[in-house]
């Protein structure tokens, strides 16, 4: 069994940015792909990055390709998630989740096991 605890959200005025933190414990995370997913109300959890469990690989959504940066920290036990030049369609809760595997970056949130219980992002115009 995996507890996520995400922290790091807030209100941020559009072009702002904010860093996302996934804590893990009750076991290690290192063998395992994590990945961000964020939903807002009425929406499916939408796929936002994805990292392998050494961090060697990462992959983002179109959406925020070059503007977000997925990193793990694991003798920390510990997801990040960098979001710079944030703009106001980024306001949802953010998710962070395990994915089994250690080599894939699933974008398919049904692949994912273990989830946090979300923190919220609110970006203002």
């Amino acid at each position: 069994q995996v507890q996520l605890v995400e922290s790091g959200g807030g209100l941020v005025q559009a072009g702002g940015s904010l860093r996302l933190s996934c804590a893990a414990s009750g076991r290690t995370i290192s063998r395992y792909s994590m990945g961000w997913f964020r939903q807002t109300t009425g929406k499916e959890r939408e796929f936002v990055a994805a990292i392998t469990a050494s961090g060697g690989t990462t992959r983002y959504a179109d959406s925020v390709k070059g503007r977000f940066t997925i990193s793990r920290d694991n003798p920390k036990n510990t997801l990040y998630l960098q979001m710079d030049s944030l703009k106001t369609e980024d306001t949802a809760v953010y998710y962070c989740a395990t994915n089994p595997t250690t080599y894939a970056t699933s974008a398919d949130a049904p692949t994912y096991t273990y989830w946090g219980q979300g923190t919220q992002v609110t970006v203002s115009s």
